[in-house]
C-alpha cells in the first residue's frame, strides 16, 4: 500500500487551505512539517505536510520529492499557525512560510555545547516594567533556561537592540547564542533556524520573525519591547508577536517574560504578575505648562529656552525629542488646544483623519487661526540654533551637546536631559490606542536622559492634567494602562473586544453589500470610508471567531475577483 499524505501548497490562497492528499512513493519519507514538491495544476510547487496515514485511495497523484532534512514545524506548532491563519484572515500557506527558513534546511555537524540539566520550572506569563537596558532582566532568565537544557528565545523590536541584547547573552551566558534578522543574508537566518529548531539549549535572539520559527524544547520567551510597533508585520498577514507567543506559551508549557518602558494593555491583562524593575519606570519629569505662552512663541517656551542654556552652560548633553507623526495646534487667540468636536481627535487640517467630522473654528472663541506646537526635526534644530547657537545643535551622532530626535533615534540614546517639544501631538493622535501609545513613547524619550543626579526631563504639554502626563510625571505606567484598558474594554475595543480593518481596492459595486450580508450579525460592519484609492470598512465585536470565519470567504472572492484586499487584525492605528 502506498502511503498517503496530505499537502497544502504554497499558493497564497484560501482555496488550498484544507491541502491535498498524495501518494508517497516508495523510498520517499514524509513527516509533518516536511517540504514536499507536488503537482498541482499542470505545474511543480512547494507544499508542506500536514497530516499523515490517510487512507489509501485510487488515482491519487503522488509526491514529487522532499527536500530540505528536517521538518518546518510539528502538530503544536502547526497548531498555532492554524491558529494564527484564522486570527489575521489569512491562507494558511502564508504562515507556513513564515515558518520556514529562506533556504532549505539541513542539519548540522558541528560540535554540540554540553548543558547542564538543571531543573526549570516554568511559570506563567509576567511583565515586567523598568527603563532598561533590559540584559539585567533577560540575562537570569536565559542562563536558568539554558541551565535546564531548555532553549531560549529572545524577540527585540529592532534589528539594532536585538544585536545588543545578542552581544551581551554572549557575553554573560555564552553557550550557543544565534542571531537572526531578515537583514542577514539566507544562509545565516537558515543556520540559525536550523540551530533553534534542532538542538535544546540554544539561545535565539532575533527581531519579531523568529516568533514563528520551530524551538526545540523551549524554556523561556523574552520580548523585549512587546508593545512597539516593531513586533507588528505591516503587510497581511498583520502578524503580532506577542499574541503568537502567548498562545504557543499557553499550548507548550513555556515561560513567557514581556519587557519594556510602557507595557501595552494586552500584556498587563494576560499576565499573571506584572513588577517593576525599580521605584520609579524612569527619572524625574518637570512639565511645563504652555496654556500660560503668549501666542506665537515657538516651539519652545520661555522656560524651556532657560533651562536649554543652562544645560549647555553646564557642559550638559541635550536631547530636544520630536515626534513627527502628529503635532498639536492651538488657538492663537485663546490657547484651546485643537480637537475634532466629534471625537476628540487632533486634527491635521479641515477634516478629521479618524472620523471625517469637519473641523472649523475654535471650540471657545471662534477663532481661526492656530499655530502648530511641534514640528519635523529640521524646523526644531533651527529654532533651537537661533536659542543657544547654530553649532551646538544638530542630528544624533553630530557630535553636537544638543540633539533633535525622532523615535527612531531613541535605541542606545543617553542624555543628561529629555525636552519633549510637543507632548500633546501624540495625546490626541486618531487612533483608540492613543494613550498608551503616547505614554510608552514619552516613557521611552524620558528613558534617554536615565536616572540620576542632574538628569531630568521636561515635557511641554498644554493639558498637564491629562492621565498620561501625570503618569509620566509619577514615574508608574500601571495605574494608567489598567484603566486605559477598562476604558477601551468598555468600547468594545482591544484588550476587551476585537477589531478587524479591511481595506480593499477594484472591487465590484454591491462589495460593501456583500459584506454587511454576509456578516448577517456576527459583528458590527462600520463603512465603507474612503482608503486612499479604495474603501475601508472596520469589523468590530466581542469575540470575531464566527466573522473571522466568514471574512475569509469574503476575501477570498473578492481576490479571485482581481481586487486588492488588506486585512489588519487588531490594527494599531485605528
Amino acid at each position: 500500500m502506498t502511503p498517503v499524505v496530505r499537502v497544502v501548497p504554497d499558493v497564497p490562497s484560501f482555496s488550498v487551505d484544507d491541502g491535498f492528499a498524495y501518494g508517497l512513493p516508495d523510498g520517499l519519507e514524509a513527516s509533518v512539517g516536511s517540504i514536499v514538491r507536488v503537482p498541482l495544476g499542470g505545474r511543480r510547487v512547494r507544499g508542506w505536510v500536514v497530516s499523515t496515514g490517510e487512507p489509501e485511495r485510487p488515482r491519487l497523484k503522488d509526491v514529487i520529492a522532499v527536500s530540505g532534512d528536517l521538518p518546518v514545524f510539528d502538530r503544536g506548532l502547526l497548531e498555532v499557525l492554524r491558529w494564527a491563519a484564522s486570527r489575521y484572515v489569512a491562507p494558511l500557506a502564508s504562515l507556513l512560510a513564515k515558518a520556514t527558513p529562506p533556504n532549505l534546511p539541513r542539519r548540522l555537524d558541528d560540535d554540540e555545547v554540553p548543558v547542564t540539566g538543571r531543573p526549570f520550572d516554568a511559570s506563567g506569563p509576567r511583565t515586567i516594567v523598568g527603563m532598561g537596558p533590559w540584559s539585567p532582566a533577560v540575562i537570569p532568565a536565559v542562563a536558568d533556561a539554558t541551565g535546564a537544557g531548555r532553549t531560549s528565545v529572545v524577540i527585540a523590536s529592532t534589528v539594532e537592540e536585538a544585536d545588543e541584547l545578542e552581544r551581551a547573552i554572549r557575553e554573560e551566558v555564552g553557550g550557543r547564542v544565534v542571531f537572526a534578522s531578515s537583514h542577514l543574508p539566507a544562509a545565516e537566518v537558515t543556520r540559525a533556524w536550523v540551530s533553534a529548531a534542532t538542538r535544546p539549549g540554544t539561545v535565539l535572539v532575533g527581531t519579531r520573525e523568529v516568533a514563528l520559527w520551530p524551538w526545540a524544547d523551549p524554556g523561556v520567551v523574552i520580548l523585549v519591547g512587546e508593545g512597539r510597533r516593531g513586533m507588528k508585520d505591516k503587510a497581511t498577514p498583520t502578524v503580532h508577536a506577542r499574541d503568537v507567543v502567548l498562545r504557543r506559551g499557553a499550548i507548550g508549557g513555556f515561560e513567557v517574560v514581556m519587557c519594556g518602558v510602557v507595557p501595552s494593555a494586552e500584556a498587563v491583562t494576560r499576565s499573571v504578575s506584572v513588577t517593576s524593575a525599580a521605584r520609579r519606570a524612569w527619572g524625574l519629569v518637570e512639565v511645563v505648562d504652555r496654556r500660560n505662552d503668549p501666542p506665537g512663541g515657538g516651539l519652545l517656551a520661555p522656560t524651556t529656552q532657560s533651562a536649554l542654556r543652562a544645560a549647555l552652560a553646564d557642559g550638559r548633553r541635550v536631547l530636544l525629542f520630536t515626534d513627527r507623526r502628529v503635532a498639536a495646534q492651538r488657538c492663537i487667540r485663546c490657547s484651546t488646544l485643537r480637537r475634532c468636536p466629534k471625537c476628540g481627535a487632533g486634527p491635521g487640517a479641515e477634516e478629521c483623519p479618524r472620523c471625517g467630522a469637519a473641523v472649523g473654528a475654535c471650540s471657545q472663541c471662534g477663532g481661526r487661526r492656530f499655530e502648530a506646537l511641534g514640528s519635523a526635526a529640521p524646523r526644531v534644530i533651527a529654532e533651537a540654533g537661533r536659542i543657544v547657537g547654530h553649532d551646538a545643535v544638530g542630528e544624533p551622532g553630530s557630535g553636537r551637546p544638543i540633539v533633535v530626535g525622532t523615535e527612531r533615534d531613541l535605541p542606545g540614546l543617553s542624555v543628561d536631559m529629555t525636552i519633549v517639544v510637543d507632548a500633546d501631538g501624540p495625546l490626541l493622535a486618531p487612533n483608540y490606542r492613543a494613550g498608551e501609545d503616547a505614554l510608552r513613547l514619552l516613557g521611552r524619550a524620558v528613558v534617554a536622559a536615565g536616572p540620576g543626579r542632574g538628569r531630568r526631563a521636561i515635557v511641554q504639554a498644554s493639558d498637564p492634567e491629562h492621565p498620561v502626563i501625570r503618569a509620566l510625571v509619577s514615574g508608574d505606567p500601571i495605574e494608567f494602562i489598567r484603566k486605559d484598558a477598562a476604558r477601551r474594554a468598555a468600547a468594545g475595543f482591544p484588550p476587551g473586544g476585537e477589531i478587524v480593518v479591511v481595506e480593499a481596492s477594484g472591487l465590484a459595486r454591491d462589495a460593501g453589500a456583500e459584506l454587511a450580508r454576509e456578516m448577517g450579525g456576527r459583528a458590527d460592519v462600520h463603512g465603507p470610508a474612503p482608503a486612499g484609492d479604495g474603501l475601508r470598512w472596520l469589523i468590530q465585536g466581542r469575540d470575531l471567531g464566527p466573522a473571522r470565519t466568514v471574512l475569509r470567504g469574503v476575501v477570498g472572492r473578492w481576490r479571485e475577483g482581481g481586487a486588492r484586499v488588506r486585512v489588519d487584525a487588531d490594527p494599531i492605528e485605528l
